[in-house]
């Protein structure tokens, strides 16, 4: 994919935050860094149970313009769906190739 025309779906990027929870501990959560014109596509899914929680993950592809401050902390958000980034690849500084999964519970 090398056609700008083709990123036709706006996600919102999140980062990781770490917030003390006062007892010694940490507590995680996301805040939005910034929404983002993509492509989303996806590649595999796979049936499998997590904390005694049958549920399927879905493996997508996304694409964005390149930015040098996306990394595997980060995560996509589109609506109620969230993309956790498993791998990002450059492709000559004009986009990013993203492995990210989508868990369904």
């Amino acid at each position: 994919m090398t056609d700008p025309g083709q990123l036709n779906r706006r996600l919102v990027l999140e980062a990781l935050v770490e917030t003390a929870d006062g007892a010694g501990g940490v507590t995680r959560g996301y805040e939005t860094v910034t929404t983002l014109w993509a492509s989303l596509a996806p590649r595999a899914a796979s049936d499998n149970v997590a904390a005694d929680a049958l549920g399927a993950s879905i493996s997508h592809r996304i694409v964005v313009r390149w930015r040098g401050d996306i990394t595997l902390r980060h995560r996509f958000r589109d609506g109620a769906r969230t993309f956790h980034i498993v791998a990002i690849r450059e492709r000559s500084r004009r986009f990013l190739d993203i492995d990210a999964e989508e868990r369904t519970d």
